[in-house]
């Protein structure tokens, strides 16, 4: 009985230490569904702890590169982040977005507000937030 205590200990020690030692740190593939659409994006992570700050890029419908930057926290294998941006009408939107961390090469989430509307898509009401996944991209 006492070797299963131990072993099992065990286990949860390296899980925890597991989990502690994650770092998001580099470049990452976004995509995010909003109803039948996808939006992919590229993101850049560096992480200092638990202190996150971001980066996303996107190329608009104008063919325009627009970046967005934000920060956020990793804490265990949850990550959540915010990103300011200016709206057309000049004001501001805040969005933010929550995940779980599932290895070092990938994540997946759901994004709130922004846009102006509950979820962060589509008319009133309240909706489904839109689920994203981002995948770590190789180093080149």
């Amino acid at each position: 009985m006492k070797k299963i205590a131990l072993l099992s200990a065990l286990v949860f020690g390296l899980g925890l230490a597991a989990l502690a030692a994650v770092n998001v740190t580099g470049a990452w593939e976004f995509t995010m569904k909003m109803g039948d659409r996808e939006m992919n994006q590229d993101m850049t992570f560096a992480q200092d702890g638990e202190k996150l700050t971001v980066t996303m890029t996107r190329t608009g419908r104008d063919g325009n590169v627009m970046e967005s930057k934000g920060e956020g926290t990793v804490k265990g294998n949850e990550i959540e982040w915010k990103i300011v941006r200016q709206g057309r009408d000049g004001q501001e939107m805040t969005t933010t977005y929550k995940g779980t961390i599932a290895d070092d090469n990938n994540m997946k989430g759901t994004m709130e507000g922004g846009f102006g509307r509950p979820g962060g898509g589509g008319g009133g009401g309240a909706m489904t937030p839109p689920e994203w996944t981002a995948v770590r991209k190789a180093k080149s």
